[in-house]
């Protein structure tokens, strides 16, 4: 195990972080939209997760509470799967690389950088056991396999109550309350309200029930 006074923030290696040292650069797999890798170097993902800049932009996008029970939904672009995409860099091309789904920079800034992430069977991906497809919520957030996060949306889709039975589907579920909390906002209402209208807009998708 690396001394202590070589691990950075999570699991970065100060060597990562501070340019101290050589860095092994590892390819990793983002989520942009439907399931497309699009691999970035996690070298990269340590630039990103570093700059302080590049933080409080997705910070900035993020509705968050005191409570780490309550979701913190994003208030930015939502990709057509229903999850938060982030823009952590601006880079040439059509492929968009630096745009990233803001849940996995939002995973990593708190866990620090997955050594791979992809959608293999036994890959690691980050699985929102909220099943709110744009929440940020980093006790809502964790590591498993494609096959798990599989297994756990065919289990909990039918539950009438569960964001998964969603008639409006995850993007249009994931728009709808980032809408109803920018509204909020720009009318500078309070904390309770806020969270009233995330139920109100929340319960609007669930699907009528005989019971």
């Amino acid at each position: 195990m690396p001394p202590e006074n070589d691990i950075g923030p999570g699991l970065f290696p100060l060597a990562a972080v501070n340019g101290s040292g050589p860095v092994h650069v590892d390819e990793q797999l983002s989520l942009i939209g439907e399931p497309t890798p699009v691999r970035i170097p996690a070298v990269e993902w340590m630039r990103w997760l570093a700059d302080e800049s590049v933080q409080a932009r997705y910070w900035a996008k993020v509705y968050r509470t005191p409570s780490t029970e309550d979701c913190w939904f994003f208030l930015g672009g939502i990709s057509s799967t229903g999850h938060a995409s982030f823009r952590a860099a601006s880079r040439p091309g059509r492929t968009r690389t630096g745009t990233v789904p803001g849940h996995l920079y939002g995973y990593q800034l708190a866990h620090g950088v997955i050594p791979r992430l992809g959608w293999g069977a036994d890959n690691p991906t980050v699985c929102h056991t909220c099943d709110n497809h744009s929440c940020q919520q980093p006790t809502h957030l964790r590591l498993g396999t494609s096959a798990e996060n599989r297994a756990e949306w065919l289990a909990r889709r039918h539950d009438p109550g569960s964001p998964l039975a969603d008639l409006r589907g995850p993007a249009e579920r994931s728009r709808a309350i980032g809408a109803a909390i920018r509204e909020c906002l720009a009318r500078n209402e309070c904390q309770t309200e806020i969270a009233r209208r995330i139920r109100q807009t929340a319960a609007a998708g669930r699907p009528l029930s005989l019971w």
